[in-house]
């Protein structure tokens, strides 16, 4: 599995994807994934260009810089932190949440989900909040973000995938663990009632493409997520049984969603490939 991986990677990927996969396969050193990193970056401290594949265009965005912090953080580097957390308060909302995709990506290429807005979303406030917290770090916005997670989760009633999935890194990284434990607790409730989670079926919630949807191993990534709880050992065992069947012939997994440009294809999958080596490993089933 690990050989056919490497394979696609050096077949497809960005140099990026490929020095992930060295770092963490491996045994590569960490400093070119930074580097990597850093092409990604600009001047007001947040990250662009494409770094997550859908937003074509060059200006900072949230989802950017949280890929970036993120992918930093595996490799346990922290230069970026400071101008990251620095850039999410200069584009916040006075209640400290961020918008999804801010105006200066409003002239650049980006898929049909990246629309332009001011509200605040959760969705990414709580990646940018989750990030932050596991460096650890300390932030008059952080302050302000974290509130307003902690207000938008207990409030919420109704949800979608990639909301309980963002609201989960969230939980697992804020410090006031039992404050989290029992917010994972009713969201894990709200995801079994309304359907948020595919243990087999295949259906996709509404809104969303034919076969998109979230696996178990999509919200509890490693078996200490608060979201593992909401599984039991025989649906988490069949859903990584699916999951390891979904190595292509080519070394590589794909992704569910629409490809709305070329160049997407080649460049989510890597991604999605890493991402699913990580949640096998993490499970025992590769080591």
């Amino acid at each position: 599995m690990i050989e056919a991986a490497r394979s696609f990677l050096w077949h497809n990927a960005r140099v990026l994807e490929q020095r992930r996969f060295a770092r963490l396969f491996d045994g590569g050193p960490g400093e070119p994934v930074v580097t990597a990193v850093a092409a990604y970056r600009n001047d007001d401290g947040g990250f662009g260009h494409a770094l997550e594949p859908d937003g074509r265009g060059p200006s900072s965005q949230p989802l950017h810089t949280y890929t970036a912090l993120n992918v930093c953080h595996e490799v346990g580097d922290d230069r970026f932190v400071a101008g990251a957390a620095d850039f999410f308060g200069s584009v916040a909302n006075a209640d400290g949440g961020l918008p999804n995709c801010l105006e200066t990506a409003r002239d650049h290429p980006r898929a049909p989900w990246w629309p332009v807005s001011e509200g605040s979303d959760l969705l990414m406030t709580g990646l940018a909040a989750s990030v932050l917290h596991k460096y650890g770090v300390e932030h008059d916005w952080l302050a302000k973000a974290t509130e307003f997670c902690w207000q938008r989760i207990d409030s919420m009633t109704e949800s979608h995938p990639y909301e309980v999935a963002a609201s989960v890194e969230f939980l697992d990284a804020v410090p006031d663990r039992a404050r989290a434990e029992q917010a994972a607790e009713r969201l894990g409730v709200l995801v079994r009632e309304r359907g948020l989670v595919d243990l087999g079926e295949g259906r996709a919630p509404v809104g969303y493409a034919a076969g998109e949807t979230h696996k178990p191993y999509h919200y509890a990534s490693t078996p200490d997520s608060f979201a593992r709880r909401w599984f039991s050992d025989d649906e988490i065992a069949i859903d990584l049984d699916r999951l390891e069947k979904g190595q292509q012939e080519d070394g590589g997994w794909t992704f569910p969603w629409p490809a709305w440009t070329p160049v997407t294809t080649y460049e989510w999958r890597p991604i999605v490939t890493i991402e699913a080596l990580r949640a096998l490993r993490a499970y025992g089933r590769i080591s």
